[in-house]
């Protein structure tokens, strides 16, 4: 009688004792500030690289902007025309104002490389209503440089300076990719400079 008693509480103990033990670890929170950083560091890492290259973005845009402004003023004061520059001496000039944030190939006015570089396309246009755009990217997300020039213009004429840059995007999450526009996980910057140029001698 008593062998069975003991028998059976045997059982029942062993049944019970994974649940003790469980509620005993569920219970303790020594462990827990480490848990909850390793859950949380992975989204947190994440948002910061995202917040980083969204500002980065930003700032190239920006220095593209600064660098065709200067650049146009070159055309639009007559500087370009009067020392007759080719479109390898403009970009030159392009160059020089970006400070090395871009990669910027002078030697040619337009690179058929593959690899990131400062594209330049400048022309003119009889009226400002005549201007449009449309990006130069071909059906594959590609660029497409085939109708880019150089036409600098004269005294009084409507000139549109524009400067295209691929520039890569790194992070991926939390849906930054729609921060590239291009193929290979690139965004397209623009910066565009549309001007009437003086009438310099």
């Amino acid at each position: 009688m008593f062998e069975v008693a003991r028998n059976k509480l045997s059982v029942k103990m062993k049944r019970i004792a994974p649940r003790v033990a469980v509620r005993r670890f569920v219970h303790r929170e020594e462990g827990s500030a480490a848990v909850e950083f390793a859950v949380v560091l992975l989204p947190f890492l994440g948002m910061m690289f995202a917040i980083m290259e969204t500002a980065l973005v930003f700032f190239a845009q920006q220095t593209l902007e600064t660098a065709a402004a200067d650049s146009a003023r070159l055309i639009m004061t007559g500087q370009a025309q009067n020392a007759a520059w080719q479109p390898a001496d403009f970009k030159r000039r392009v160059c020089d104002r970006i400070y090395g944030l871009f990669s910027c190939d002078s030697s040619a006015f337009v690179s058929s490389s593959t690899s990131p570089n400062v594209y330049v396309n400048v022309q003119t246009y009889s009226t400002f209503g005549g201007i449009s755009y449309t990006p130069p990217i071909d059906n594959q997300g590609r660029m497409d440089t085939s109708h880019f020039g150089y036409n600098h213009g004269g005294p009084g004429d409507i000139v549109v300076v524009q400067l295209f840059y691929q520039w890569p995007i790194f992070v991926s999450l939390m849906n930054l990719g729609s921060l590239s526009n291009m193929a290979a996980h690139s965004r397209l910057l623009v910066a565009t400079a549309a001007f009437r140029n003086e009438p310099y001698n």
